[in-house]
Parts: structure tokens; C-alpha cells; sequence
């Protein structure tokens, strides 16, 4: 019996073998092209992107999971933190005679940014010199009765007098050294210097040389770009949601920067009707710039369901009438259909296509599809 099975056997591959060749070349080479275009399409699938290629294109990566995305997006204006702004007034009276910083130079604490020439800082000065004479004065008689009550030619409150005089003296040259200071008078005696009180770069700036000012007059503002904070519009109906803590994404010019809720007003904006949210960012960016708009993304402590997959909108992508994502796959990435639900704060669930676990392409993710579009332009697809 199984001499016969393998009779059988042999027959039969002798037999195919006589067919194929048998066959046209022509239909042997169709054959062999088909399955060339199988394995064509099925690299085709694949985009080749490096891990430079990402960095280079600023790529954002998203990890699939399950539980929904509890998110509100609103507008928001980037503003200088309170202790990163400085107004710069004149101090006194006077001729503006030296503007050392234009729009937009750096400055460092300290330094000085206008010299202005005032009578007041002439009639400081003048102070000065009085008080330190009257001190001189004053520490003479206080010797020479010092001199004469150890001889027991004077009396005891004869030097206890001139001790308080002494005394005096000295409290009114500080005090004279002190307003001098406040002033901002240089050692020159004639001019009063505007220093800035922080490091940053001048945003504002109303000095012009020649001109009078008078003590209080604005002559320069400046903001620490390290010392900013997002000021975000949060409608009256989802402020209750939001707590000092809660994560938040920066939204600009293409960039998702990450940051963290400081606080949020108990109150609304009587026009506007919204709270303000405080949004200080986890990481510096040239794109932040003061009075600067931007959108904020912010999580909130609504509940999530944790049977659904919500991924953020820009990673979904149409093509050839088609709702892609970009999954990322070791060498590129691989377009994969899905079906979403309605979108929402920036997000997007998905009903099918994805599972969890995934990574796929977020920010700039139409990049991507850009290079897909491309690519079947191509190939004639």
C-alpha cells in the first residue's frame, strides 16, 4: 500500500513538472510578475522614515491606549510672569543724555539702560556733601569733650550731648546717601541711571534722547522670556473641571510644548464670562512670546471610559477618501484605516482599526501623508 501511495506521488510531480514546462514563456513571466507586484505592494505600505527623519521633521508620537482623552482645548495669550516684567520709570526730573538699549536687546540685572540729568540729582549730591561735613563737624566736638571730660574739665551730659550730635550726623548722612541711591545718582553726581531689575530683553521702549521727562514717566519695559505664563479663557461650564496641577499641552506655530495648570480664578470675567486658567510651560520655546496667542489643551477630572480609544485629531489623516493614522513600525510607518466618532477638544475616538498599544504619528502627521500622496502619484495608483 504505501509502495503504491508513493507511485502515486511521483506521478503526479512528474506530471506538473511536464505542465509547467509545457507552459508559455509568457504566462511562466506573468506569473512571475504578479508575484514581483505583490511583494512591490506590500513594501509600498511601508514608508521608510529614519529616527533623524522624525527629529528633523518634528514628528510627534502618540501611545494608543485605552481610556479616553478627558480634554477641553481653549484659546490662550502668553504673558510675561510678574516676576518677569519690569517697568522702568525716570526717577527724577530731567534731560534724557545717554539711551544705552534699543527694542529688543538683551539686558542683565543691574545695568544701566538711561541716564538722565536732573537738578535733583545736582541737589542729592549737594546732601551728600552737607551731611558728610555736619558728620565731620559733630565727630570734632565729640572728641575734644571727650578730651575734657576724661580731664574733669566738663560735665558728663556735656559729652553725652555731644554724642547724640554725633549720632545725628550719622543718621542724616545715610539718609542722604540713601535717597541718593534710590534715585539712581551715578558718582558723577549730575545724572540719575534707570538699571533694570532682572535679566531679559526690552519689549517696550519710549526713551528718545534730548527729551524731558518728569519723575514716573515710563522710558522702557522688560521681559524675561524664561519667566512667561499662558493665560487661558476657560468657558464657565468646564472651569469646575480644571485643578491647580492638571497637565496641559502649549499649542503653537506647529509645536506642542508641555505644561501644567498653576491655578485657575474662583471668579469669571464679567465681560467675557470665562475663567482664567494659568498655564506655566514645562519647557523654553522661541515661539512663546509675550501678548503671543496660542491654543491650550488641558486635562480635566471628567470621567473617561476606560473601553475607548481617543487619540488627538491631527494624527488622523484623509486619503483617496480614506481616514488614516500612521502606525509606526520598525524602518517607517504604515497607513492603517480606522473609523473615528465625532471629534472633540482636540480629540478624535477611534471605533476600529486600532487596538492599543500602537504608536502612531501625531503632530505634523500630514507630513506623512504628503509623502503617501506622493508616492502612489508615482506608481499610478
Amino acid at each position: 500500500m504505501k509502495k503504491n501511495l508513493a507511485i502515486a506521488a511521483g506521478v503526479l510531480a512528474l506530471a506538473a513538472l511536464i505542465l509547467w514546462i509545457a507552459l508559455p514563456p509568457s504566462a511562466a513571466d506573468e506569473a512571475h510578475d504578479h508575484a514581483e507586484e505583490v511583494s512591490e505592494t506590500e513594501n509600498e505600505e511601508l514608508l521608510s522614515v529614519t529616527d533623524a527623519q522624525i527629529k528633523s521633521a518634528s514628528i510627534g508620537l502618540h501611545e494608543v491606549s485605552l481610556g479616553s482623552l478627558s480634554q477641553i482645548i481653549v484659546p490662550g495669550t502668553v504673558e510675561a510672569n510678574p516676576t518677569g516684567l519690569a517697568r522702568l520709570d525716570a526717577r527724577a526730573d530731567g534731560t534724557v543724555r545717554s539711551v544705552r538699549k534699543s527694542l529688543g536687546d538683551n539686558v542683565a540685572r543691574g545695568e544701566t539702560v538711561v541716564l538722565i540729568e536732573s537738578a535733583q540729582a545736582a541737589l542729592y549730591s549737594s546732601d551728600i556733601s552737607a551731611a558728610k561735613a555736619r558728620l565731620s563737624q559733630a565727630q570734632a566736638a565729640y572728641t575734644r569733650e571727650k578730651r575734657l571730660f576724661e580731664a574733669r574739665v566738663t560735665a558728663r551730659q556735656d559729652l553725652e550731648a555731644a554724642e547724640a550730635q554725633l549720632a545725628i550726623a550719622r543718621a542724616d548722612l545715610n539718609r542722604a546717601r540713601s535717597t541718593a541711591s534710590a534715585a539712581g545718582v551715578n558718582g558723577q553726581g549730575n545724572t540719575v541711571a534707570v538699571t533694570s531689575p532682572i535679566n531679559g530683553r526690552v519689549t517696550d521702549t519710549s526713551a528718545v534722547l534730548g527729551s524731558f521727562v518728569t519723575a514716573g514717566t515710563e522710558l522702557m519695559r522688560i521681559v524675561d522670556p524664561a519667566r512667561i505664563q499662558i493665560e487661558a479663557a476657560v468657558p464657565a461650564r468646564d472651569a469646575r473641571q480644571i485643578v491647580s496641577g492638571a497637565d496641559a499641552t502649549i499649542i503653537v506655530a506647529g509645536q506642542e510644548i508641555s505644561g501644567r495648570v498653576r491655578s485657575i480664578t474662583p471668579a469669571l470675567d464679567p465681560e467675557t464670562r470665562t475663567a482664567t486658567a494659568i498655564i506655566l510651560p514645562l519647557q523654553s520655546s522661541s515661539a512663546l512670546t509675550p501678548d503671543g496667542f496660542v491654543e491650550v489643551r488641558i486635562s480635566t477630572t471628567g470621567d473617561a471610559d476606560a473601553n475607548v480609544i481617543s487619540i488627538p485629531e491631527e494624527a488622523v489623516q484623509t486619503v483617496d477618501g480614506k481616514t488614516i493614522v500612521f502606525v509606526r513600525e520598525e524602518g517607517g510607518f504604515k497607513p492603517v484605516e480606522v473609523q473615528t466618532g465625532t471629534r472633540s477638544a482636540g480629540t478624535i475616538p477611534i471605533i476600529s482599526g486600532l487596538s492599543g498599544g500602537e504608536t502612531i504619528a501625531s503632530t505634523n502627521a500630514f507630513l506623512l501623508k504628503a509623502d503617501l500622496e506622493k508616492s502612489e502619484a508615482e506608481h499610478g495608483h
